[in-house]
Parts: C-alpha cells; structure tokens; sequence
C-alpha cells in the first residue's frame, strides 16, 4: 500500500496574521549576499570574492513565542498543576517531558463546522459526533477537532472564528484515555471575545479558559492552529506531531502531518 500524507500545519508567516498582532510571529530574510560578512568572520583570511557568485548561505532570524503557528501545548501552559482526579495532583509536565507516545497515535477527526463561532461543545456533542463516525474511542486516540476556523485562516475573522471545547467535552476527552486533542482554531476554548460576553452575561468566572483547565484534573496536551481537516475523514490515519524540544517549556512547534498507511494501524 503507498503511504500517503497530508499536512495539517499552517504556515509561519509574516503576511497573514495568526495570532493577536502583539504576539504574531515576525520572520527577516537574509539573502545570501547578507550573510557573506558573517562568513568572512567566521572563516579568517576568505573575501567575498571566494565565494562562489559572492554568494554565502541564506538564513532566517526569527521573533516568536512557542505558541506561534502550529503548535503542541504541554499541560504546564494551562496551569501549574495537573492529575487531580487522576491519582492526585502534581506538576504539571513542561514540552520536554511530554512522553513521545503521546504524540504518534491514531487520530479521530470531530467534524465540528456546522457549529456557530463561539459555540462550546459538550460531551453531548462530542458523544454525538463520534457515534455517527462510528468509531469508540481507544487511550492514547488523538482527537482533532475542525471548526469553522479551519475555512478563515488567512481571513480577518480567523481569530474569532470557530467554536470551543469546553471543560466538560474535554473530559469526555480525557476520562476516556485520551491525552492529545487538537483544533484548526486559535485556541482549544471558544474565542476569547465569545467568553468575556458570556462572563459579562452570568457572572460564572468559571467558563475563563475552561477547556484548557480541565487539564488540572487530568494532564494533557492540544494542537492549535491545524490546518487541512476538511481533508481527513473520521478515523483511519495515524498522526504524528512531536513538538520541538524547548527545555522547560510550556509548548513547543510542530509539523503535524496525518499519515495513512494500513502498516500502522492495529
């Protein structure tokens, strides 16, 4: 069987906005005439002349947070503790630890699309969607979600677009053995703006974050801004999405690819 892959990463960028414009990636091209100099310093005694075409080597310099492009989050981004209802609470796991088996797993695609901007899903919804893909969840599935962010990425509205998962969908999640989840919007939670209304409206300070704080109780990790969902079915893929390791860190970049291929199912 030929192995196909489809790439579920967006790319970093400069021209289309990602992120919030105080936290959005900014990437400076050095061509290869602009690093001759550094080469000339680092080898004594070269001139640009013996370079071939005067050329030296192309480069990048690169101002970003871990949490730009795609990205996998460690549960010590959601919170200092982890694992209160799952033996106990502890420290939460920096990106460096994040065990590598996570991280390489069957995916389940939730086809969330049909859902309004700001929307927060239940267990209900997630119980739901998953009886009609007809697949029963295994520990360790990797779940990701595609929301109508997945269409406005490169849009004005991309920020705000897509619904949320709230705490508890995400522990339908988690008591089920899951331990990665991902989405093609900014954020694993409804779009900040859809929560503060919502907060304004009821006073229940605690839907602030909500997905993401389910990690208190039981530890575990989501990718944000996917991409390419639309193109995945339910189930039958493998995919991998090992995270730069970031000492310490509280996420860590990644090239998230789905993967067919029979070899690697069970």
């Amino acid at each position: 069987m030929t192995r196909r892959l489809i790439d579920l990463s967006i790319y970093l960028e400069n021209e289309v906005l990602s992120d919030p414009p105080p936290l959005a990636p900014k990437i400076t091209y050095q061509t290869h005439k602009d690093t001759v100099a550094e080469f000339t310093h680092l080898i004594p005694g070269t001139t640009a002349a013996d370079y071939p075409d005067g050329e030296a080597a192309a480069a990048e310099w690169v101002t970003m947070t871990t949490h730009s492009g795609t990205h996998l989050d460690a549960p010590y981004h959601f919170h200092s503790t982890m694992d209160a209802k799952n033996g106990g609470s502890r420290p939460s796991i920096t990106i460096d630890q994040v065990p590598l088996e996570w991280c390489f797993q069957p995916g389940v695609k939730l086809d969330f699309r049909h859902f309004e901007d700001g929307y927060v899903a239940t267990a209900k919804d997630v119980a739901a969607e998953l009886k009609r893909i007809g697949h029963t969840l295994r520990p360790l599935d990797i779940v990701v979600v595609n929301t109508r962010a997945g269409s406005r990425y490169g849009h004005k509205d991309y920020l705000q677009a897509g619904c949320g998962m709230g705490y508890e969908a995400t522990m339908y999640l988690l008591e089920r053995g899951v331990r990665l989840t991902g989405t093609d919007a900014w954020s694993w939670d409804a779009p900040f703006s859809f929560t503060a209304k919502k907060i304004a409206e009821t006073g229940n300070k605690a839907l602030i974050w909500e997905g993401h704080k389910a990690g208190r109780d039981i530890g575990y990790c989501h990718l944000e801004k996917l991409h390419n969902l639309e193109a995945l079915p339910g189930d039958g893929f493998v995919i991998s999405c090992f995270p730069h390791k970031v000492r310490g860190g509280s996420a860590g970049w990644t090239r998230a690819v789905a993967i067919f291929d029979e070899r690697l199912r069970d």
